[in-house]
């Protein structure tokens, strides 16, 4: 599908909203942790789910951007209802209270978790092709959030820190984790029918 000119304007504008906030949640990370190497602090942001899906966002738009046209409905469907997830959940969950974050911290959080996760679920909804969309689709996004998991488990081998409790097998067992994976797998599924059912209700 080609984008109209203020579709690809925009999409551009979420590449460089996910980027930006990417870099200041950089910043932030160094100004609390002065004496840490640049390297070793992408290592340890590296291993959130928020911030490998906000660089997926990033790198999704500014293909979109660039290329001028939506490829892969299904992908851009998936990259919305991962960042719309990670939103969501850290406002209903993790929020810290108003006050906690100040400066360049509260800069990258309110990008990370609230203007790139509406951004880009406004942009889906306003221009995105969403035709063929079914639960095909939403078993597909179950890929990413699984990839995550093992890529947070193989990470936590090799040095021996977990990011989130349902991927510590320390604290809850390899059974737990499996638990765990099946909920979050199930959860992503349900939200991937919930977003193809809204987009079938906007196009009716």
């Amino acid at each position: 599908m080609t984008l109209t000119p203020l579709s690809r304007a925009l999409a551009a504008l979420i590449a460089v909203l996910a980027f930006a906030a990417l870099y200041l949640q950089v910043l932030s990370s160094q100004q609390s942790n002065p004496d840490e190497a640049v390297l070793a602090t992408l290592w340890r942001l590296g291993r959130f789910f928020t911030i490998l899906t906000n660089l997926l966002v990033a790198l999704t738009y500014a293909t979109i951007a660039l290329r001028g046209r939506v490829s892969l409905p299904v992908w851009t469907g998936g990259v919305t209802l991962w960042i719309a997830i990670t939103g969501v959940v850290y406002h209903l969950l993790l929020a810290s209270p108003d006050g906690a974050m100040a400066g360049l911290a509260w800069w990258a959080n309110v990008g990370l978790h609230t203007a790139v996760p509406l951004a880009v679920v406004i942009w889906w909804l306003a221009f995105a092709p969403r035709t063929g969309l079914g639960t095909r689709a939403a078993l597909l996004w179950m890929l990413w959030p699984l990839i995550y998991v093992l890529y947070a488990l193989g990470r936590g081998q090799f040095d021996g820190t977990y990011p989130y409790f349902f991927t510590n097998p320390d604290r809850l067992g390899w059974i737990g984790v499996a638990q765990w994976t099946v909920i979050l797998a199930v959860s992503f599924f349900v939200a991937g029918l919930v977003l193809i059912a809204v987009a079938r209700l906007l196009r009716r």
